[in-house]
Formats: C-alpha cells, structure tokens, sequence
C-alpha cells in the first residue's frame, strides 16, 4: 500500500459528454484551445472535475462516465490474460480511479491494490463508498506524478483516462502512466479506440479515441513492448462504443 501521508493533486475521471443539464453539456474544451502545457492543463482538468464531482452531490447516476463494477472488457482480462503475465498479489494502481469500483474488484482479487484521481471530492466518495478500503484512495495527477508513485507498481491500468485529456497533453498522460511502472511492470490501457489513419479533427470534446498504431508507436516510444496482440472490445455505454485493450511490459 502506498503511504498517503501527502495527497498530491490529481488525474481525472474519464470520458464523454452527458446533457441531462447544462452543467454537463460538455465535459472538456475544444482541443483547438486546449491548454498546450502540461502544468495549465493539470489546473483546469482538476478544476473541471472538482466541480462535476461536486455538481453531482453524491448522485452517480449524474457521472456521465461512471458504471457501477469493474467494467467487463478489464473483468475479461483479469480472468484471461492476467495470470500468465501478473503475478497473484502484485501491487496495483489505477489510474484516474473514480469512484473505486476497479480498485475494489482487484482488491478482491488478492491484488495490492490502490487507485487515484485528480478530484479531491472524487477521493472523498470513494472513501465513503468503501470506508474499509478508504486508504487504498488518494489524489495525484497522472500529468504531475509524485516522485514516490514512480516504478513503484507491478500492474498500471490505465481503463478510459488518457482519452479524456486534450491530444496537446497526450504525451505527458502516457508518460505518467509509463512512469508508474517498475521494471518488468505491466501497463494496461483501455481506451475508445478509432482506425488506424483516423484523425481527431472531427472531437470537439472529449473522450479523444486512440488508434492502435498510434497507442504501440507511444508505448514503444517509452521503452514498453507488446505482451499481447491488442484486443478489439466495448466499453460499457448504451449504446456500447468499440475500444481497444492493450497490454505493455516494462524493459528493465
């Protein structure tokens, strides 16, 4: 378990655009005015956040990201491909965690696990909702990782986060969640995914899909190699929108 003493600032809570009400008409900017550094984007996703999660006074169903459980494509994994590449008990993060389903689901597991967000009133729900889990929660942002976070960590799931970043800020994201990883780690991602080819110029908003040449050409730009082909699934939305899962072991 990773000491909480200091609770850094955050990451984020995932994806997509919801209208039951103005304040949720859209969730990020245009990425054509989309902060281009890191440290401008880390202030105004965590005050974006804080104020859905606040907006939403404890109501889940107000969260147009969040699902309650462990989303299945993650589920499928961990029955599947995990054992032959994680061992049982590995320390485990998640990274813009939410409300702490898939925390709790691989805690459950046997898994070290722990999970962040950028949202400090995100963190405060997922204690409340698991208050015999509640330090396995605290605030850290994956675009600022805190020194005591870095190669600390067996497995990295990374499940609907890094879409939800402007594309100017991508490569901050991925190297933050990279960054998580001891030698020999694993990162998992799972994200919205497009073709290969397809460009960004028709999101006005997040979640940002991510194509599979683009996700491989990143991670094997941070010194990460395939542990398995990427698989073709959903996430958990109605109706259900194709994402693409994918595995990376960390080079010593």
């Amino acid at each position: 378990m990773i000491d909480n003493a200091q609770a850094p600032s955050a990451p984020f809570a995932p994806s997509s655009v919801a209208s039951r009400s103005p304040a949720w008409s859209r969730v990020d900017a245009d990425p054509l005015v989309a902060p281009a550094a890191a440290g401008s984007a880390s202030a105004e996703l965590a005050a974006r956040y804080e104020n859905l999660y606040q907006t939403a006074s404890g109501d889940p169903s107000c969260l147009p990201w969040h699902r309650p459980g462990m989303n299945r494509p993650l589920t499928r994994w961990l029955n599947t491909n995990a054992p032959c590449l994680v061992r049982p008990g590995a320390r485990t993060v998640v990274v813009g965690c939410g409300l702490g389903d898939d925390v709790i689901e691989l805690a459950n597991r046997g898994f070290d696990a722990c999970g962040f967000d950028i949202s400090p009133t995100c963190i405060d729900w997922a204690r409340r909702r698991f208050p015999d889990h509640a330090d396995r929660f605290f605030v850290a942002d994956v675009l600022d990782t805190p020194t005591r976070l870095r190669a600390r960590f067996g497995l990295v799931v990374e499940a609907y986060t890094i879409q939800s970043v402007w594309p100017s800020v991508r490569d901050h994201a991925f190297a933050g969640v990279v960054s998580l990883a001891k030698p020999h780690g694993v990162v998992l991602v799972l994200t919205r995914s497009s073709e290969d080819g397809t460009t960004l110029d028709d999101c006005e908003c997040a979640p940002y899909p991510i194509c599979p040449s683009e996700l491989h050409e990143r991670m094997e730009r941070f010194g990460l190699s395939p542990a398995h082909p990427p698989i073709d699934c959903t996430n958990d939305r109605d109706p259900p929108e194709p994402s693409l899962l994918a595995a990376f072991h960390r080079e010593p």
